[in-house]
């Protein structure tokens, strides 16, 4: 039950991609030479072996995040990885899938990621930290929506009301910008 947030940014994963057994995908980490890996990409946890990857790769001495929507209950995700948990604001279209039962399993090593899209959504995140006590529960970033807000603007809202997270941005579109592949 994939998403479609208006700011997607692998709406390509929704028809590309190869299959691969837990040992190939485990093998070609390996290659990488990386310590980290974030399993990550529209939404992992509607893949039906992504419990057991997270697992594989934790056995395989990786340090692992995962990035899923919030959408779908992480209660089964291996205790060794780290979630990263997408708060979704009205702006991405998606708000009414937050899975509110997630935030009782959160842990200090894990994250909740806001991607603001105005300052409509910058306020509706503020009051929705603080309805849910989040900022008690582990860390927050705040991310500008790509090409949609500016991110000097939500930076400057963060430091004006001195709001205890993190800013964060999309560093691969800004990089590569927003081809997928690239």
């Amino acid at each position: 039950m994939p998403l479609r947030c208006q700011y997607c940014d692998t709406e390509y994963a929704f028809h590309a991609g190869e299959w691969r057994d837990l040992a190939g995908i485990a093998s070609q980490v390996r290659e990488f030479g990386a310590r980290h890996v974030c399993v990550t990409g529209g939404e992992p946890l509607a893949q039906p072996n992504c419990l057991k990857l997270l697992e594989r790769l934790c056995d395989d001495g990786f340090d692992v995040s995962l990035e899923t929507s919030g959408a779908l209950d992480v209660g089964a995700v291996d205790a060794r990885v780290a979630r990263v948990i997408d708060v979704k604001t009205p702006g991405s279209s998606e708000a009414a899938r937050n899975r509110i039962e997630n935030f009782q399993l959160l842990s200090p090593r894990d994250q909740l990621k806001f991607v603001i899209c105005s300052r409509a959504d910058y306020d509706w995140s503020k009051a929705f930290i603080d309805e849910h006590r989040l900022g008690e529960k582990c860390q927050i970033l705040f991310s500008p929506s790509f090409q949609q807000l500016s991110p000097t603007m939500l930076a400057d809202w963060i430091l004006s009301d001195r709001l205890p997270v993190r800013f964060q941005m999309q560093l691969h579109k800004v990089l590569w910008g927003d081809v997928p592949g690239k």
